[in-house]
C-alpha cells in the first residue's frame, strides 16, 4: 500500500508539473499572438501609407498595451539637445500624463533618452539615478515613474528621436523589453522614411514644375523681343520695298509681296507657339479663363464645370493649364470621342481636376 501511494503522489506531482508547464506554454504562446497581432496592426497602417501622426500614436498605444507600461512617448531630437513629446500614451488606470515644458524639454544628461542619443542604443535607467533638480528628474518622480527604457529611432542612418516607455513599478522591466521594443521602433522608422520621401518627392517635382514654367516665360520673352521684332522689322522692310518699285517691276513685286506673306504667316505661327509657352490669359484673366478658351478652341465639344472662386499661385494654374491642354490634344488624337468633360473643383488647400 505503502508502495503505491507513493507511486500515486509522484504520478500527483508529475502531473502538477505538467499542469504548470503547460499553462507556461499557453501563457508564451498568448504572449506572441499578442505580440504579433499588434506589431500586424502597426504594419498594415505603414503598408497603407498611413500619416506619421496616425502612426505615432497607434505604435504609442500598441506597445503600452503589450510591454504593460505606464506610459509611452514618441520623441523627436532637436538640434539644441531638447526632445519634442510628438505623442503620448496611458494606461487607463494611472493618472494622464501632461508633457513637461509644453512638450519640449532638455533631455539632460543622465536619463534613458540622453544615453540613447549619445550610444544609439536602447537604455534603460531608474529615475532615482537621474539627478533629482533636473527638469526631467522632477517630472518623473511627480509621476511616481520608477524605471524608464528608451529605444532609439534610426532613419536611414540618421538618429531621429526616442520611443520612451515609463513604469511606475519598483520591479525592474523585464529582460526581453528592449528587444520587444526594437520591432515597433523599425515600424516607425519605416514611416518617417516614407513621409520624408514623399515631402522630397513633391519638392522635386515643384522645383521641375517651376524651373519649367522659367524656361517657358524665358523662351517666350526671347522670342518676343528676339526673333518676333525681327520678323516684324523685315515684314516692313519688305512692305516699304515693294511700295517704292516701279510700275515696271511687276514680277518683283509680285515676289516681295509673296515674301512679306509668307513673313507674316511665319510671324503669326511664331506668336502662336508664344503664347502656347504661357497663355496671356491666363495670367490676365485667371485659370477659368484660359480653360475656357481652350474649350472654345476644341473641334470636340468640351463640358467645362469649373469651382474654384479664387486665384491661385500661378505655378498651380500654369500646371493645371498644360494638363487640361495636353489631355484635350490626346483625346483629339486617339479617342474618337463624341465629348469631353472637365471637372476642377478647389476646396480648402485640396485642388481635384478630372
Amino acid at each position: 500500500m505503502r508502495a503505491v501511494a507513493t507511486s500515486l503522489h509522484a504520478a500527483a506531482r508529475s502531473l502538477a508539473t505538467t499542469r504548470a508547464e503547460l499553462r507556461q506554454v499557453a501563457e508564451e504562446n498568448r504572449r506572441v499572438v499578442e505580440r504579433q497581432g499588434a506589431l500586424r496592426r502597426v504594419a498594415t497602417l505603414v503598408a497603407h501609407g498611413a500619416s506619421p501622426p496616425e502612426v505615432f500614436k497607434t505604435v504609442a498605444g500598441e506597445s503600452g498595451r503589450l510591454l504593460r507600461t505606464d506610459y509611452t512617448a514618441i520623441n523627436r531630437y532637436e538640434p539644441d539637445r531638447t526632445v519634442s513629446v510628438l505623442t503620448y500614451w496611458c494606461d487607463p488606470n494611472v493618472p494622464d500624463m501632461t508633457a513637461p515644458s509644453g512638450g519640449r524639454w532638455p533631455i539632460g544628461n543622465d536619463t534613458a533618452v540622453a544615453v540613447a542619443l549619445r550610444t544609439g542604443e536602447p537604455a534603460r535607467r531608474a529615475s532615482e539615478s537621474v539627478t533629482a533638480r533636473s527638469a526631467p528628474g522632477s517630472w518623473l518622480r511627480s509621476y511616481g515613474i520608477r524605471h524608464v527604457v528608451a529605444c532609439p529611432i534610426t532613419v536611414e542612418d540618421r538618429l531621429w528621436g526616442a520611443m520612451s516607455i515609463m513604469f511606475r513599478d519598483s520591479e525592474p522591466p523585464p529582460k526581453d523589453t528592449e528587444e520587444h521594443m526594437r520591432e515597433f521602433v523599425e515600424l516607425a522608422a519605416c514611416t518617417i522614411a516614407q513621409a520624408e520621401s514623399r515631402a522630397e518627392l513633391i519638392a522635386s517635382r515643384a522645383r521641375v514644375v517651376a524651373s519649367s514654367d522659367a524656361a517657358r516665360r524665358r523662351l517666350e520673352r526671347d522670342l518676343h523681343d528676339g526673333a518676333q521684332q525681327h520678323l516684324i522689322s523685315l515684314g516692313l522692310e519688305l512692305r516699304a520695298a515693294e511700295a517704292d518699285l516701279p510700275p515696271e517691276q511687276e514680277e518683283l513685286r509680285t515676289w516681295l509681296s509673296t515674301t512679306a506673306q509668307e513673313l507674316s504667316d511665319v510671324l503669326a505661327e511664331l506668336q502662336q507657339i508664344s503664347h502656347g509657352l504661357h497663355p496671356a490669359i491666363l495670367a490676365r484673366g485667371g485659370l477659368e479663363a484660359a480653360l475656357t478658351a481652350l474649350a472654345r478652341r476644341s473641334p470636340v465639344p468640351v463640358e467645362l464645370h469649373i469651382n474654384a472662386l479664387r486665384r491661385l499661385s500661378e505655378q498651380i494654374e500654369v500646371t493645371v493649364y498644360y494638363i487640361v491642354s495636353e489631355a484635350l490634344t490626346n483625346v483629339l488624337k486617339h479617342a474618337n470621342a463624341s465629348v469631353m468633360r472637365v471637372d476642377l473643383a478647389v476646396e480648402g488647400q485640396r485642388l481635384c481636376l478630372s
